[in-house]
């Protein structure tokens, strides 16, 4: 939700693509259970935003002759982090991660499972060597945090940083 909040209030172009999961997530963690919803918790201004349906596989996002600055998937299941290593390409979300890839621009994912298995480690392994930037939901403590939202925005920092994006949330490290 932040890393959203983050694109729209900045007017970054963002295409957005929920699973079901992803929905289920929404109304477990957050309380919300649809785009009105979503919208109001990310501060409401989407008119830089863009959602999609993530079984149309024939929508926009699904073709490299649409231009993108790349994708994020965040969080990231590990599920679909095996369908995307493996080129399975079930979903919308599947399929534009897979179109990143061989467009050869920035696919960031998410992952936020602990512990790791041993097939989690190998697909991870396999994403990262098609090109993918395997990015944990681990915050860095340096900064010295003192609520959770200083910990989700280093997490955000680091994946608009990815992107190339000119957006500041935290300072960055000084040595």
């Amino acid at each position: 939700m932040r890393l959203l909040e983050v694109l729209a209030t900045n007017h970054v172009p963002t295409w957005l693509l929920i699973s079901a999961h992803g929905w289920r997530l929404l109304a477990e963690e957050c309380g919300i259970k649809d785009e009105a919803g979503l919208k109001q918790a990310t501060g409401g201004d989407w008119g830089c935003v863009r959602l999609f349906n993530d079984s149309d596989r024939g929508a926009e996002p699904a073709s490299g002759s649409v231009k993108t600055l790349g994708m994020v998937v965040c969080p990231c299941s590990m599920g679909t982090l095996a369908a995307i290593a493996h080129g399975t390409s079930r979903s919308l979300i599947e399929r534009a991660a897979d179109v990143t890839l061989k467009e050869r621009r920035k696919l960031v994912l998410v992952p936020r499972e602990t512990p790791l298995s041993l097939l989690h480690l190998r697909n991870m392994a396999l994403a990262f060597e098609a090109g993918a930037v395997v990015m944990p939901a681990a915050p860095g403590f340096y900064q010295r945090p003192r609520e959770i939202g200083q910990l989700i925005d280093f997490i955000v920092q680091r994946i608009v940083d990815q992107l190339g994006l000119e957006i500041k949330l935290i300072k960055p490290w000084q040595g």
